[in-house]
């Protein structure tokens, strides 16, 4: 049973009010009476009634300027107002609507058709005020998953935006779908100095669609952070994906691996739209064509990680999409496609301005993104000389700092398995020597070649003196270690806590004849020569450079101060 109401009846007629008040008094409302517009809008004030009966014509304050400041006061509450009228002419009836009548209720008053009139608007009124609590419910609820989606996206940005998106030789572009982005741009140093690039494109968009960068961000940051090679880094992201994602959700990606001494790039694409590298020089862009399925759609044992390599210079660019730049429409329902993006890419000389021109081509297109849309340019530098802060993933402050652990790989194990990545990923648990990543892996890589190519396998390195010895001395070491079936690299590593800070001694033997070091550092190599300075930058990186006691070896040390 609905409450009774309490109802405002404004009305200059004193018989005319007294009948009124009867009839919604019978009816079990409360009835309020004015004589004038201006009693009925203080009576309204005052009483907050739920209906008012309103007379058109009134001495002082018609009723229609007191519905119309009823209404204001109102707000956003629904107060019916039936019109109280003798007028029966068309613009008269409309003068009433315009000025917030809800209806009409002619005289003579007919009882049964005002009480009809009374529970229809009642209805109305309790319709409308459930709409505004729902209302109302959903805007708090909406709010505070906002909040929390606010949260979630600070702690994501800072995973995803954690390593060298900000580097000089990368421009990139993200434009989000929903508040939460589906697409996923990371990019890290490497130890060894060149760059890990991955643009990743997860199934759908917004919160659904960036649950899985997380984990995936986890583990690009910490495995390049630790030397690991692309190979493996796709191999594990693959395996978490896999695991943690359910059936149908999937993230297409392209990886690179930059090698700035090296100077090439090699890159992995599953599932993405093509990539484009662009010489420096001009010429025909080179496609990167998506050649492998998505991360998180095989098994461990189906899953391809096999990567293409290409030469590169300085000033080359390598340009990815994802695929909501290419599904972007106009207001034609016209994709912007890939013929588009091509022409863009053919069109323009300068290769300073193609990220430019295809932001001012997709603007001048006026599409309606149907996706995340996300674009990077990468830019092909010379050799880093500085060392870059390396992305890491963990406190470091975990690890005991004085202990010492041995290491032989042997013949088998020499054949497929590169230790470094699982020494480094043991020594960068320790603090203080992480600000050293980089000069550390690269005396390790170093070290270790030296000890597998020259002492296990017995290579020279003269051969190297030009670019084409140079490439018959890697196919001798291809030959040479799959034949291989004795021999042995030795890595011994000891951490010494010196007060705050410590330092880190590290040998390394092999089962070859061993070699005069201070013979090796007083020869000066050739500027033209492609062999003879490891060693010498060995000596550079690390704080103490000499022969093992017993002549078969190298022992090096690093030292690190208290952290502040």
């Amino acid at each position: 049973m609905p409450a009774p109401l309490t109802i405002l009846i404004a009305e200059d007629n004193a018989a005319d009010r007294l009948l009124l008040s009867t009839i919604v008094n019978r009816q079990g409302h409360r009835a309020i009476t004015a004589a004038n517009g201006r009693e009925a809008v203080s009576l309204f004030q005052r009483e907050q009634p739920q209906l008012v009966l309103m007379d058109a014509l009134m001495p002082e304050m018609d009723g229609f300027e007191a519905a119309r400041r009823i209404k204001q006061l109102a707000g956003e509450a629904l107060v019916p107002i039936i019109f109280l009228t003798s007028l029966t002419e068309n613009e008269a009836l409309v003068r009433c609507l315009e000025a917030g009548g809800d209806d009409f209720l002619a005289k003579p008053y007919n009882r049964v058709i005002l009480e009809a009139k009374i529970k229809a608007l009642d209805r109305l009124r309790r319709l409308q005020d459930t709409v505004l609590q729902q209302r109302d419910l959903i805007a708090r609820h909406n709010e505070h998953l906002v909040t929390e989606q606010r949260v979630a996206k600070a702690v994501f940005d800072k995973v995803a935006h954690s390593g060298c998106l900000s580097a000089p030789n990368i421009r990139y572009l993200q434009s989000p779908y929903a508040l939460f982005n589906g697409d996923l741009l990371l990019a890290a140093y490497k130890p060894s100095g060149g760059m890990h690039v991955l643009l990743g494109d997860f199934t759908g968009h917004g919160l659904p669609a960036a649950i899985g960068a997380m984990p995936l961000a986890e583990v690009f940051y910490g495995m390049t952070a630790k030397g690991y090679a692309m190979v493996d880094i796709l191999r594990e992201m693959n395996a978490k994906l896999k695991r943690i994602l359910p059936v149908g959700v999937f993230c297409c990606a392209t990886f690179l691996n930059l090698s700035f001494q090296r100077r090439l790039v090699e890159v992995w694409n599953g599932g993405l739209p093509d990539g484009y590298l662009r010489r420096a020089e001009g010429g025909e862009p080179i496609r990167l064509v998506s050649r492998h399925l998505p991360l998180g759609v095989l098994d461990q044992g189906s899953f391809n990680a096999h990567f293409e390599s290409y030469p590169v210079e300085a000033g080359d660019r390598i340009l990815l999409v994802s695929d909501g730049v290419l599904e972007t429409r106009n207001d034609n329902d016209e994709l912007f496609g890939d013929q588009r993006l091509r022409a863009v890419l053919d069109t323009t000389a300068d290769g300073n301005r193609v990220f430019d021109e295809i932001q001012l081509a997709l603007s001048a297109f006026r599409g309606h993104a149907q996706d995340d849309v996300s674009m990077i340019e990468v830019c092909m530098l010379e050799e880093v000389t500085e060392r870059a802060k390396l992305a890491f993933t963990d406190s470091g402050q975990a690890s005991p700092l004085d202990w010492s652990a041995s290491f032989e790989f042997r013949a088998q194990t020499l054949k497929r398995f590169n230790p470094l990545p699982f020494l480094l990923q043991l020594l960068l648990e320790v603090q203080g020597l992480r600000d050293q990543g980089g000069a550390l892996y690269t005396v390790l890589a170093e070290l270790y070649s030296n000890a597998l190519e020259h002492g296990v396998l017995g290579l020279d390195s003269s051969l190297k003196r030009d670019a084409e010895g140079f490439a018959r001395y890697y196919r001798e070491r291809s030959e040479r270690l799959a034949s291989l079936e004795a021999g042995y690299v030795r890595f011994h590593l000891e951490l010494i806590p010196e007060g705050r800070g410590g330092r880190l001694r590290v040998q390394v033997q092999d089962s070859g004849g061993g070699f005069d070091l201070e013979d090796v550092l007083a020869r000066r190599p050739a500027v033209e020569c492609f062999s003879g300075r490891g060693l010498a930058l060995v000596s550079q990186l690390a704080a103490r450079c000499e022969p093992a006691e017993d002549g078969n070896g190298i022992h090096v040390e690093f030292r690190w101060p208290s952290q502040a």
